[in-house]
């Protein structure tokens, strides 16, 4: 197929030869000039760019994956608003063309064909290698899958205003999975890939309830947009970096031998001043009732929604927080799996440099691949995999039908106090245990937690003057698991900001925090928010430690009120689990977690008298 390319190829080799040394077989003669080499060898390089109808192989692009076809076509999106995307389509390299097979599809801003988040160096144009890793890894080609990656609105060869996975790209979402089930070479069966945005246009579509959805795989989401911006009215330092860095991969310039219609589409945000001024204006909004953010709400949306989900979450990671991700798969009702632990941002099958894989368990693709096979093929497992695989505080792992199990739920009645909202005017060094303030990161890529230096150490005691107070535990009398979404609910007198955060406290004075939010007081009154999702093991003898004050972490953006603020009651709702039922699958402890725990410890030299039980029953 395509022999002509191949022909092609070889003569600009033939060429760029000569070009170089002045010399071919035969008699000598002169070199043409450079100004014609560059010209050819880029007529060389758009002969092997895929058409719609002209596919291209991995023999004449090396940037095809090895055994597959690529193909390019465009399609309108489905809000009737006159946006065009684009799409990347690998098919099995041998099948006729219309030869049908279940289809993986990705959604998202990183399938540029320059790079995913800014120019990654090609030297010609090709399909995306985001997912080159699943593609190779799953054998998807050889197992006879076709990979589809969809552009966007206002993004790679895409037109339109990128809107924050808003109602324009949720159009965008319905009109990939309509348009992939509808082409000829597919059964009609679609599952989605992603991690991170390709990972929340999974969970976006899943709320769409689409017919032709059958099975989603989704990496660190989030699980409600707002949250990646906000905190319960408070900002978080992305809050506008955000919005800029999405705008930046949106405006990146395409390739030079793109087609002349990619480059067309590819400019449309640059040539709409409007797409940028409403990117950043409509997404500074704090108030998560607000249209803007209702529409991206898919924690609550997910209610009734069915489609067979496999998810992946890190308790304690820097960047997509597991907030609300409990709220999302109760509403959901379809078959679930998941692999939930500690680590941060990072996929299924990723690797740090000594080789260990990060999540810590291993089977990432086959298990992937088996969920697929069972949704989009009907080919029951050969093996049986867990529903959720969990792993713990500990680095523990254990499989469980659902997440989260639990042997008891309790409300523990915490201790009245006051602080200064200040930001922590009294604690210079103070730092913050989440994202570092960032002069700008996308969803895919930010900061990780550091270390913490002793100036920092000492800046974080139990009493804090003024701008915190701390509620203690007894002892836990035998191992104890806080699972689930702890939530706590203040009443308070006074405007400001309210940082909550969770401590596990050993006998020495080691405490490590593992959990926390933060809220706008806006009013005197009741105020009601929940923590992340967590599964953080208690041992013999630890202690909770709660701590209630004014926000110094630089993770929020919060405006100090400077005024006092008193708690006149304060309850923790908490979900606990008995360690000792757990039932045990493979998987080593996450190399992040280590990392996680030397940033997050303290050593505290005085531990206040406990006034609430921590146990696995509230009856003690």
């Amino acid at each position: 197929m395509r022999r002509r390319h191949a022909a092609a190829w070889a003569a600009s080799a033939v060429i760029t030869t000569f070009a170089l040394t002045g010399t071919l077989a035969g008699p000598a003669a002169a070199a043409p000039d450079a100004a014609s080499g560059s010209a050819t060898a880029a007529q060389a390089r758009s002969e092997v760019v895929a058409t719609a109808t002209d596919p291209v192989t991995h023999e004449e692009n090396d940037r095809v994956p090895e055994g597959s076809l690529w193909t390019q076509h465009y399609f309108p999106s489905s809000d009737g608003s006159g946006v065009e995307l684009h799409a990347d389509v690998l098919r099995p390299a041998g099948l006729p063309a219309d030869a049908k097979t279940p289809v993986i599809l990705s959604v998202g801003p990183y399938f540029s064909h320059a790079g995913e988040t800014a120019p990654a160096g090609w030297d010609r144009v090709g399909p995306s290698a985001r997912f080159r890793d699943f593609i190779d890894g799953a054998r998807l080609m050889e197992r006879g899958y076709t990979f589809v990656m969809v552009d966007l609105r206002g993004f790679g060869g895409s037109t339109g205003c990128l809107d924050f996975l808003g109602p324009g790209e949720q159009a965008d979402i319905k009109a990939a999975v309509e348009w992939t089930a509808s082409q000829p070479w597919s059964t009609g069966k679609v599952g989605m890939y992603g991690k991170s945005y390709d990972a929340n246009t999974g969970l976006a579509a899943n709320t769409l309830k689409l017919k032709p959805l059958r099975a989603i795989v989704s990496q660190e989401p989030t699980w409600n947009r707002y949250n990646y911006l906000y905190s319960n009215g408070v900002p978080r330092s992305n809050v506008t970096s955000t919005p800029r860095s999405y705008y930046s991969i949106a405006t990146m310039a395409p390739l030079d031998d793109d087609s002349d219609h990619y480059k067309a589409n590819a400019g449309y945000e640059k040539n709409h001043p409007e797409c940028e001024s409403d990117n950043l204006t409509n997404t500074q909004n704090p108030d998560p009732k607000s249209p803007f953010w209702r529409a991206r709400d898919f924690a609550s949306r997910a209610a009734g929604s069915q489609t067979p989900l496999f998810v992946t979450s890190g308790f304690i990671e820097d960047n997509t927080k597991p907030e609300e991700m409990q709220k999302y798969l109760a509403n959901h009702q379809g078959p679930q799996r998941g692999w939930i632990g500690q680590w941060e941002h990072v996929r299924g099958n990723e690797t740090n440099a000594r080789g260990q894989l990060k999540m810590g368990r291993a089977g990432w693709f086959d298990e992937v691949m088996r969920f697929y096979d069972q949704y989009l093929r009907g080919i029951e497992p050969s093996v049986t995999d867990p529903a959720f695989s969990l792993e713990d505080s500990l680095g523990h792992w254990r499989a469980q039908p659902t997440w989260p199990v639990t042997n008891d739920s309790y409300k523990a009645r915490l201790a009245p106090g006051q602080y200064v909202d200040d930001g922590g005017k009294a604690q210079k060094a103070a730092l913050s245990m989440t994202a570092p303030e960032s002069q700008g990161w996308d969803i895919e890529y930010a900061p990780e937690a550091g270390s913490l230096t002793t100036d920092q150490t000492s800046a974080l005691s139990a009493d804090a003057p003024a701008n915190s107070y701390w509620t203690w535990s007894t002892p836990a009398a035998e191992q104890v698991r806080i699972t689930g979404s702890p939530e706590i609910t203040l009443k308070t007198r006074g405007q400001g900001n309210v940082w909550a955060r969770l401590w596990d406290v050993a006998p020495d004075g080691k405490a490590t925090m593992f959990n926390e939010n933060v809220a706008l007081l806006e009013s005197s009154g009741s105020t009601s928010f929940a923590l992340k999702a967590t599964d953080w093991t208690f041992e013999q003898g630890h202690q909770l430690g709660v701590q209630i004050g004014t926000i110094t972490s630089k993770g929020w953006r919060s405006v100090p009120s400077g005024e006092t603020i008193t708690v006149s009651d304060a309850r923790l709702a908490l979900e606990v689990q008995d360690p000792r039922f757990d039932s045990p699958t493979q998987g080593d402890r996450s190399p992040y977690l280590d990392t996680y725990v030397r940033a997050n410890t303290i050593t505290l030299n005085n531990v206040g008298t406990p006034t609430f039980p921590l146990s696995i029953s509230k009856n003690g």
